[in-house]
């Protein structure tokens, strides 16, 4: 049996790219909304950190759930591609808006993930100045960046793959 036309592979291929994306980014939001630590203040006093209150760890939400809904909406459009054969979205606009949403969304989950790097390496420093223990909500937080920085590293996959898709279709037209 010969193998499928290139297309039919690159449309799995982005589609399971879109999957990995998804579980990745659901997985990091899991992780980032369930971080939470108690501090000592002293012998009678504990007082309860969560993630939001973290203005960066804010953002690595809103950065979660921006992708996620993009990545569950283009899973949406290549199932239905790949089920039917015909985009959802008619003419050249279906490849313009994978090739400029794939472009903004990489760039939000990039600099979600940043933001969530950067304030945890400063904010860890400073507990351990203060000797605080709070290794394991930076380890957490730390954990969801990682997995943030994951689904920007198939998010920039994606975004490969429909630069290389737009010239082809409108040169073909």
């Amino acid at each position: 049996m010969a193998p499928p036309p290139s297309s039919a592979v690159s449309r799995v291929i982005t589609l399971l790219l879109k999957i990995v994306m998804f579980a990745v980014l659901l997985a990091s939001l899991v992780t980032l909304i369930t971080d939470t630590a108690t501090v000592e203040i002293n012998l009678f006093l504990n007082s309860e950190v969560h993630f939001d209150d973290v203005y960066a760890y804010r953002y690595m939400l809103a950065s979660i759930i921006i992708g996620l809904v993009y990545s569950l909406l283009q899973t949406g459009f290549s199932l239905y591609h790949l089920a039917t054969g015909n985009r959802l979205i008619a003419g050249d606009g279906a490849f313009v808006f994978d090739f400029y949403g794939d472009k903004v969304i990489s760039y939000v989950v990039a600099t979600g993930s940043a933001a969530g790097f950067g304030a945890t390496k400063d904010l860890k420093a400073l507990a351990d100045a203060a000797q605080s223990d709070l290794d394991d909500y930076f380890d957490k937080a730390y954990a969801s960046a990682g997995l943030l920085l994951l689904a920007f590293f198939c998010s920039a996959v994606l975004s490969v793959f429909s630069s290389y898709a737009l010239p082809k279709v409108v040169n073909s037209s």
